[in-house]
């Protein structure tokens, strides 16, 4: 089998999102903030944004982009076992998100759902790893009926619609999992790491106030009533919404356990890098990257790629998260 190795991953920040940020993510990275609707940085993608062939695609430094890379070259990058259970798909893609404002109240569909009217592989689960604090907004708090919801759309009544959401206080080293159809919010101010399932699609309950062009997708095409058929409106308990929270800053799995069967990330501060495929981003403090064929120093902002087939280590005063796809293994 051929030996990879990683690879380190510059920013890749899709233009002209349609709400503000990018500042938090250049200081993180130790760039120049340039301006503009940057508030997104895709780590690792072989996923592009919604309706785009190559938009937010990862390109590796030899020129090929990482898609294609996955196809070629599967069983080093992904490792056996992966490939056995979902071939090339790499089952993640991670992001840094810096909120300039607060999002909008949305929902990502399911699986199911995705697979049947949107022909998508996968749903959208998504995990936040909190960088630095705020508040975000996560489930609704009661049972909510279609003639309200819609209402409060066509009004776009922002303050109803984001006071039906639990508001929950962050602080970094949290994590934050989001199930797909659960309304959610992200607050202004925060930046986090995204960690999700490999897609690009969105249903805006709000939407007056971004930047989005007229006739913008808000729906996905699918239309209002198709469209909300994918959401929870079902309320979530204050038990309920205590499971999906996962308090840090810790050592071992970042995220809440509801996660597993969608990706997984795991904090390391020193030593063998266990093997995976995955994003490996540096949140703290300076150390090195050792690997089979270099060393390479690393501090906070670094962001590498890392193949199954690598050997890795982390060494010196340094924090990271390891993102992954769920184990191949089931309870692995």
């Amino acid at each position: 089998m051929t030996t990879l190795d990683p690879v380190q991953l510059p920013p890749n920040q899709p233009p002209d999102r349609f709400y503000r940020g990018g500042r938090r993510i250049a200081e993180f990275r130790g760039i120049p903030y340039t301006g503009g609707n940057i508030p997104e940085d895709w780590l690792g993608s072989a996923t592009p944004l919604f309706g785009e062939h190559q938009l937010g695609l990862t390109r590796l430094p030899d020129g090929r982009l990482l898609q294609d890379a996955l196809a070629q070259e599967p069983v080093a990058w992904l490792g056996s076992a992966h490939l056995a259970r979902w071939g090339h798909d790499p089952k993640l893609l991670t992001k840094l998100l810096d909120a300039g404002q607060r999002l909008p109240v949305h929902f990502h569909p399911d699986g199911a759902f995705a697979q049947r009217h949107l022909g998508c592989a996968h749903g959208k689960a998504e995990a936040w790893i909190i960088l630095s604090p705020g508040t975000v907004h996560v489930g609704l708090r009661r049972d909510v009926e279609h003639r309200e919801l819609l209402e409060l759309i066509h009004q776009q009544d922002a303050e109803r619609l984001l006071g039906l959401l639990h508001s929950i206080e962050v602080e970094p080293g949290d994590a934050v999992f989001v199930p797909a159809g659960v309304p959610h919010a992200i607050g202004e101010g925060i930046l986090l790491v995204e960690v999700q399932e490999p897609e690009d699609m969105s249903v805006l309950l709000e939407y007056s106030g971004f930047d989005l062009s007229p006739g913008s997708p808000t729906e996905l095409g699918l239309g209002e009533a198709l469209a909300l058929q994918a959401m929870r409106t079902t309320g979530y308990s204050e038990d309920e919404v205590a499971a999906l929270i996962k308090r840090g800053p810790t050592s071992g799995a970042a995220l809440p356990k509801e996660a597993d069967d969608f990706f997984r990330a795991d904090w390391i501060e020193g030593g063998a890098i266990d093997r995976g495929y995955g994003v490996l981003v540096v949140t703290k403090g300076e150390g090195v990257l050792r690997f089979s064929s270099a060393s390479h120093p690393v501090s906070r902002g670094d962001v590498w790629l890392i193949p199954h087939s690598a050997r890795a280590e982390l060494e010196g005063v340094v924090k990271a998260l390891f993102c992954r796809p769920p184990a191949p293994e089931p309870g692995a």
